[in-house]
């Protein structure tokens, strides 16, 4: 199962490499090294929270924000995943810089509100989960680019292939960085910081 996953993420990454191609962050943030994005990345989008609210990215991304696209059924990349972003965001906290880490679901069928918000506190406290209906989820995938598909069924259960980034992004700057997996949490911690100082 985990070399499967490891060959559908290595795709995913090849597959998303097409859409990277420009530079992104902008002079500001030159000497944090942004990573290199073709256009516009990121946008609004309207989600259900934990809680069964509707909220808007408006609502949600209220400072520097941490966003990672997955599912809570998945067996293996998603966990590590989005534990080395709550990792990054614990040592960033120790620095004095707060960042919001949000999951989205990929996976709204089995995603329930209250599904996100138990996985996003087990992962960090101030985490916060959204899933949201299939169109909301299509609408923020797409606007962050990310890939997602599901496979067919067996006996009820299905795995779904989706793109790994985590995404920074602020209210005022919108999409600053996108960081790749392989990124220890100091590794992230230090970029993240250095695009927080410069805000």
């Amino acid at each position: 199962m985990i070399r499967i996953a490891a060959i559908v993420v290595a795709g995913v990454g090849l597959l998303s490499m097409f859409f990277f191609a420009g530079k992104g962050g902008g002079d500001q943030f030159a000497q944090c090294g942004a990573g290199a994005v073709a256009g516009d990345l990121g946008g609004p989008f309207t989600l259900v929270n934990g809680e069964g609210e509707t909220v808007t990215s408006e609502q949600v991304i209220t400072g520097p924000t941490l966003i990672y696209f997955g599912y809570t059924y998945c067996p293996d990349v998603c966990p590590l995943d989005v534990d080395r972003n709550a990792a990054a965001i614990e040592i960033l906290e120790e620095r004095g810089k707060m960042v919001t880490p949000v999951f989205i679901t990929v996976d709204p069928a089995r995603d329930t509100p209250e599904v996100v918000r138990d996985f996003s506190e087990a992962m960090h406290p101030r985490m916060i989960g959204l899933t949201g209906s299939d169109a909301q989820v299509a609408e923020a995938s797409k606007a962050y680019r990310t890939y997602y598909k599901a496979h067919p069924p067996v006996d009820g259960e299905y795995l779904v292939d989706h793109s790994t980034f985590s995404y920074l992004v602020t209210p005022e700057n919108g999409f600053l960085e996108f960081f790749r997996r392989e990124l220890t949490p100091e590794q992230m911690a230090d970029k993240i910081g250095c695009f927080v100082d410069q805000i």
